[in-house]
């Protein structure tokens, strides 16, 4: 079997079946690493230990495979500087080989894009208790088709849950569980327009698939401008057909801002007087460093907005859990959309979402996740002090990303010269409403993607890329 590993930002193919076994399978894909150029000459390697946490391999098969490299000539070892690629093993062009003026990458060495945990960090042991005990505990009628809102003992944890983390109000019959944030976002699509809503705002500023979801949906999008205070929701009253607005209020994604107490207030109104609904993206919500902790708007008024939530960055994207807090009136509205039976989410999957909440390891790894994530974002702002102090950084109070604003005009040479570096990373640009009008030029800086190990390569790598200061 070939397992694919992203580890400080090379993706590493070792094959771990019949003879060849993880170190002679760690060894090659080095090997083919710095052959290929994904690992350039004098590029500095995790320790160890480090490398051995990320793959899940002992820290003495790692150890062994980086010595006989070192014998081979492949790589370096030196007291004090670690172990680096070797500047001879530079692969070199052969006679016929065709030189271009721009070569391709295959993929980047390092990756800043936003949107995703450090993936390494997901809590397998703790997960795994929790699945045996919930499967222990499942009851017969797990295994079969369940109601399409969810398990209600997921339902029964996650009420809870929100009311003391979130301040959502909610109880377990009000609340479904959804594969994931879009899979929740389709959902209520289907709702308004069977309750023929055709314009849903979205802010000028904002995840491009979302708008694409709904788009795609039949519905038209006008743009909500969003400003230092957030979204202007002031400027609904005047959206004539407006019947929705998707929000992110917390934690606006991506310039960083939560949303001003008097523009919560003037949202909420909106809908009470339109009878319009608030889909609050609650992005974030749980991460935050410098500040107290910002409430779901959904406290305001729970039956003039629907909240959603997931677990893709407190955990993982990959577990798929998601949930929706309805308004009342709605239940029945999004049980019909969904379907009769809940197709979308494993039962045993949300049973043990519902056994590590309720055991306290999800408040216990939210706890260092945010200890570990406030420690990056702190060597992040400290780097650019030192090597870039002309950028600033804002947005850095709450989540996993930083923005960072660049002179006027030089966003799209920070992202060529990002791609020559082999950064993954995106502009602020990409996330602007077709509607919007470009009013800076930013970096979005995705600082919990990359493991321990990655960490300080791509924030080097990112500090090269960044404009100088202009006069």
């Amino acid at each position: 079997m070939t397992e694919s590993w992203a580890t400080f930002g090379a993706d590493l193919h070792l094959d771990t079946t019949g003879s060849t076994g993880l170190r002679a399978g760690l060894m090659d894909a080095l090997r083919e690493a710095v052959r290929t150029g994904r690992l350039a000459p004098g590029t500095r390697l995790p320790s160890s230990r480090g490398l051995a946490a990320d793959l899940g391999m002992a820290r003495n098969t790692v150890a062994d495979a980086y010595a006989e490299l070192v014998a081979e000539g492949w790589l370096t070892a030196r007291q004090g500087s670690g172990t680096r690629v070797a500047a001879r093993a530079e692969p070199r062009p052969s006679a016929t080989r065709v030189v271009r003026a721009r070569p391709a990458r295959a993929r980047a060495t390092h990756n800043l894009v936003s949107g995703s945990p450090d993936l390494a960090t997901f809590p397998r042991a703790e997960w795994l208790r929790a699945a045996r005990r919930a499967l222990a505990a499942a009851p017969h009628d797990a295994f079969g088709y369940g109601d399409p809102r969810g398990r209600v003992e997921l339902r029964t944890v996650l009420a809870d849950y929100l009311a003391r983390a979130r301040g959502v109000h909610a109880d377990p019959e009000r609340i479904m569980i959804c594969a994931g944030f879009a899979h929740a976002l389709r959902l209520m699509g289907e709702v308004l327009r069977k309750r023929r809503v055709r314009d849903v705002a979205v802010e000028s500023y904002g995840l491009f698939f979302h708008r694409d979801l709904l788009r795609d949906g039949g519905l038209r999008l006008p743009c909500l401008p969003v400003d230092g205070l957030g979204a202007r929701t002031g400027e609904l009253a005047g959206m004539r057909g407006v019947g929705a607005v998707l929000m992110t209020p917390a934690h606006q994604f991506p310039t960083g801002v939560p949303l001003h107490p008097d523009r919560r207030a003037a949202a909420v109104d909106w809908a009470r007087a339109t009878g319009g609904l608030i889909l609050e993206d609650d992005y974030d919500g749980e991460f935050r460093y410098d500040r107290q902790p910002v409430g779901a708007l959904q406290g305001l008024d729970p039956e003039r907005v629907v909240h959603l939530g997931t677990t893709s960055k407190s955990l993982a994207p990959g577990l798929r859990l998601g949930w929706m807090v309805l308004p009342e009136y709605l239940v029945g509205e999004a049980c019909e959309a969904k379907g009769e039976s809940d197709w979308s989410s494993s039962a045993l999957d949300q049973l043990t979402l519902a056994e590590f909440i309720a055991s306290g390891a999800y408040d216990r790894h939210v706890r260092a996740m945010r200890l570990r994530y406030r420690r990056r974002r702190d060597q992040l702002v400290a780097a650019l002090a030192e090597r870039a102090p002309h950028v600033r950084v804002s947005g850095i109070a709450a989540g996993l990303h930083a923005v960072l604003e660049l002179p006027p005009g030089t966003e799209p040479a920070a992202l060529r010269a990002a791609a020559w570096q082999g950064l993954a990373l995106e502009g602020l640009s990409r996330f602007r409403h077709p509607d919007a009008a470009p009013d800076r030029d930013a970096l979005v800086i995705g600082y919990g993607t990359p493991t321990d190990s990655a960490w300080a390569g791509a924030l080097d790598a990112l500090c090269r890329i960044l404009p100088p200061e202009t006069g």
